[in-house]
């Protein structure tokens, strides 16, 4: 028994043998009591703008290249999550390019008609040659005919592409050899799908006071800090030079344009840019963290917000809880957006992947929900009311 007897309760020693407990081992069991609110289906049919069921197999240095295809999923696999979700329709956004995009078509779109939508990528593997711009331009055409919906950018661009692909220097995104490509997705009604840098913490050090500094650890291939990347401002510059160069074009940032942190610096790039969108995807966990000011973007700019998972089947997201395909990962969003239940995971994990924290539900009426799960979705790809 502990001799408290004259003891100053604020004078205490610590206990050495508990100071050196691992951060991977810290899994705290929040105390409150709060209301959880199950949101089996949404309120509304959703469209989820961001998946990823199919994958390129070829890469050089992190630049997909190549036809030949990698199947995440088949319908037969993914249709049940949809029915019991309340998902009206996928968009796949890594279809790949000729017979891989026609592939792709097939596979998805023509086996379910209406459920799933396929984008194709850009042929970055000819951008040394001296008519990348028409042949790209034909890629796109040829993407249309075969029945994409849209072009969609990974990261790769600003952040890997190099002048022969994986050699030589690394190209901006305002590269003036991209312009074609830009102006034919205006001219065929395709609209552009672009990821563009990442989460700002990303290109900070990895050490002790970074936030994200266990998705860091778990993910080293993840950060950008260095000299040999360029820095969030400048993907950010340069993308946005991007969009004032094309205002014909439609642009959806990807993962809020990753400036989910900075919800003031992405709706100032949409009250500049008319023809700029946004999706959701993969930051819920940013977004639920500061629910005041996301309920504010959401009023603002309701019609320009889509929404999106970022999701991935298994096995292939299961190093990525807060994208694993299935239904819990739908469930945390239609309860981030349907309720103001308070202090909840962002991801079906044990410890939250992205960062030390919780999220809290916006609560959104119901005529702002049905444009962000279907109505805006559905005006930009050209589908039924």
């Amino acid at each position: 028994m502990r001799d408290s007897a004259g003891k100053n309760p604020l004078q205490t020693v610590r206990d050495a043998g508990k100071a050196g407990l691992r951060l991977t081992d810290f899994r705290p069991q929040s105390m409150l009591r709060l209301r959880e609110t199950r949101i089996e289906r949404p309120r509304f049919p959703v469209i989820d703008v961001h998946t990823h069921l199919s994958w390129m197999s070829q890469t050089r240095s992190g630049v997909s290249v190549g036809e030949e295809m990698t199947w995440f999923a088949s319908p037969e696999e993914v249709l049940p999550i949809m029915e019991r979700k309340g998902i009206r329709a996928m968009v796949n956004l890594t279809g790949g390019v000729g017979t891989g995009l026609e592939a792709a078509i097939d596979r998805f779109d023509r086996a379910a008609p209406g459920r799933f939508l396929t984008m194709t990528e850009p042929s970055f593997e000819h951008i040394a040659e001296p008519d990348y711009p028409r042949r790209q331009a034909d890629a796109l055409a040829h993407a249309r005919r075969a029945g994409a919906c849209g072009l969609k950018l990974l990261k790769t661009l600003g952040l890997y592409l190099r002048e022969h692909v994986d050699e030589g220097v690394r190209l901006t995104i305002d590269d003036r050899r991209f312009d074609s490509m830009w102006a034919t997705c205006a001219d065929l009604n395709l609209p552009v799908f672009i990821h563009s840098a990442d989460p700002a913490a990303f290109f900070l050090p990895t050490d002790a006071r970074n936030e994200r500094y266990e998705e860091l650890a778990n993910h080293p291939d993840w950060s950008f800090y260095g000299e040999e990347f360029p820095s969030y401002d400048e993907l950010i510059a340069a993308r946005d030079r991007v969009i004032a160069r094309h205002p014909r074009t439609t642009f959806v940032l990807m993962h809020v344009g990753s400036q989910a942190e900075d919800l003031a610096a992405i709706s100032a790039c949409l009250a500049r840019h008319p023809n700029v969108h946004v999706d959701i995807s993969a930051r819920v966990g940013e977004l639920g963290r500061q629910p005041r000011a996301s309920r504010q973007f959401f009023e603002r700019w309701q019609d320009r917000i889509l929404f999106g998972t970022d999701a991935v089947p298994s096995p292939w997201g299961d190093e990525v809880p807060q994208q694993l395909l299935g239904d819990a990962l739908y469930e945390i969003y239609y309860r981030f957006l349907e309720t103001e239940d308070e202090y909840f995971d962002y991801a079906p994990a044990e410890i939250p992947p992205q960062g030390r924290w919780a999220i809290y539900g916006v609560g959104l009426p119901d005529a702002i929900l049905r444009k962000i799960y279907h109505d805006n979705a559905a005006r930009l790809l050209g589908l039924s009311a």
